[in-house]
């Protein structure tokens, strides 16, 4: 009876030495994914400081390394923690959704998007004052949108209490126990406060956010078919932000000359260090004297002669008249005319702008124009839509444009503008290759630009074993000398998003897989 109850002894804690010695290996484990999930947020966060570095060059040094658009070597699996076992090696990758040719959003890319290929929410009701209705005809674009759903939405911003046609306002909200916010978004989620929108609507089925239509995403509806009224699947918010912002300077980085400064000697000496001298006469002379109505040559006004286009403009300039009239937009040069009284001169005479509206003149004059000078004082210009690279939805909502020429910018676009074309880098490319006349470019001109400086990228944190991973989705401001985080979002919740081939994980060198 003493043996069998020492063997009794014995086993009883044998199984106590098995459990303890299995709870420890299991807390080990723990510790260790513990650890690895830890490091795989520092490779996020340490793939966000690489891309701040990789923004922070010259527009030139980045061209040279591939860009921002699609860089696989820049972007795509970059080690971090090497190991002789691939499975132990820590990568990060950056990605972005890309775009067919036809404009729709399509599968991923190596790289960041410019936020200005959204739809910022926060400029509607400036556009509204620019154009009256254009904030309602921005947001109806969205696929599915409504009328009511945009009035109400448009409601929830403005600061009045006055609804709109078919808006809501406090009234509304009230009886749900919240008021309209009657100011700027703070996110973009906050529209799930907003009469008519549901959470379908602004995120679609893409559950993860990886910008896929994965297999347990897709939605039937009733007819067996999958629901097209909020496009292929992600909803509003892949085509909203908050953030969309462009610097306003030149191709070196140096501030734009701003046409309507007061002090006339301070434009003229600007304007003379990078322009021919009949640019910067014609310029201080439409400040000084204002536009005319065109007068034909040889035609029935009489008085003054009249510069013939091209020409030197002859005659100093009368630098003591104050400014009179300021420039609504670059584009009001174009095929203007002055009359204007020289310095010592008893007859006015009508000057013809050297800026002329045919195609061979503004492939010349025009990238130069664009990029040296600018109606508007702000460093930054925030809310204009990317004509090179926003989404045919987007596109469809600029007032002023049809679908024809949506049709054209998409067919002669380049998408991805590693190398950016001297032509192509302001919205007056569609105006220098005859996609729009001149009075549609200057109605489409304040809701326009041909890129802006804010990025957005999901950054994923992996080991290439699959063990842990993380992932983010960040907003970069670039129009700073090292670029700042604007917007971090931690989605780790929502699983690693991609599979590891995806991300740039080589199978044949995993031993595991």
């Amino acid at each position: 009876m003493v043996l069998i109850l020492v063997l009794i002894v014995v086993v009883l804690i044998a199984l106590g030495a098995y459990s303890f010695t299995d709870l420890m290996l299991a807390q080990h484990e723990a510790t260790i994914l513990s650890g690895r999930q830890r490091q795989a947020r520092a490779l996020v966060d340490s793939g966000i400081e690489s891309v701040r570095l990789f923004l922070g060059q010259t527009a030139a040094a980045r061209e040279e390394a591939g860009g921002i658009f699609n860089n696989e070597e820049a972007f795509r699996n970059v080690t971090l923690i090497e190991d002789d076992n691939p499975d132990q090696r820590g990568c990060f990758t950056v990605l972005a959704p890309n775009l067919d040719d036809a404009g729709n959003l399509a599968g991923v890319r190596y790289g960041l998007e410019d936020e200005s290929t959204r739809l910022n929410l926060n400029t509607l009701l400036h556009a509204e004052t620019l154009m009256p209705g254009s904030g309602r005809q921005l947001l109806m674009a969205l696929p599915g949108m409504t009328e009511d759903v945009a009035d109400a939405i448009l409601d929830w911003l403005d600061p009045d209490e006055e609804p709109r046609e078919l808006g809501a306002e406090i009234e509304y909200y009230s009886a749900l126990g919240y008021a309209p916010k009657n100011g700027p978004l703070e996110t973009v989620e906050e529209l799930l406060l907003v009469r008519g929108v549901t959470p379908y609507l602004l995120f679609g089925s893409d559950s993860n956010r990886n910008g896929q239509l994965d297999t347990h995403e897709q939605v039937i509806d009733d007819s067996g078919e999958m629901p097209t009224d909020v496009g292929p699947f992600g909803g509003w918010s892949r085509h909203l932000t908050l953030h969309s912002l462009e610097w306003n300077v030149n191709a070196e980085g140096l501030p734009r000359i701003y046409l309507n400064e007061p002090d006339l000697n301070k434009l003229y000496e600007e304007l003379s260090a990078v322009f021919p001298p009949e640019w910067v006469t014609f310029i201080i002379a439409y400040r000084q004297s204002g536009p005319v109505q065109q007068v034909q040559l040889g035609g029935g006004q009489s008085g003054g002669g009249q510069a013939a286009v091209g020409e030197s403009v002859a005659g100093e300039l009368n630098m003591t008249l104050q400014a009179k009239t300021p420039i609504g937009q670059v584009l009001d040069l174009v095929d203007a005319q002055v009359r204007y009284t020289f310095s010592g001169s008893q007859q006015a005479t009508t000057l013809a702008s050297p800026f002329t509206s045919d195609l061979a003149s503004m492939a010349v004059y025009m990238p130069t124009l664009m990029d040296n000078v600018s109606v508007n004082p702000a460093g930054t210009i925030p809310g204009r839509i990317n004509i090179n690279q926003a989404p045919q939805e987007i596109l469809l909502g600029i007032p002023g444009i049809t679908p024809e020429i949506v049709d054209q910018i998409l067919m002669r676009r380049e998408i991805d503008n590693t190398v950016v074309q001297p032509g192509r880098r302001h919205e007056t490319w569609l105006l220098q290759e005859a996609i729009v006349s001149l009075d549609e470019m200057k109605t489409m001109m304040p809701f326009v630009c041909g890129g802006g400086n804010v990025y957005r990228g999901q950054i994923v944190g992996y080991f290439q074993g699959g063990q842990a991973s993380s992932r983010a989705e960040v907003i970069f401001d670039a129009t700073y000398t090292l670029p700042r985080v604007l917007f971090w979002r931690d989605i780790s919740h929502l699983g690693r998003g991609y599979a590891l081939e995806t991300l740039g994980v080589d199978y044949s060198e995993q031993p595991s897989l």
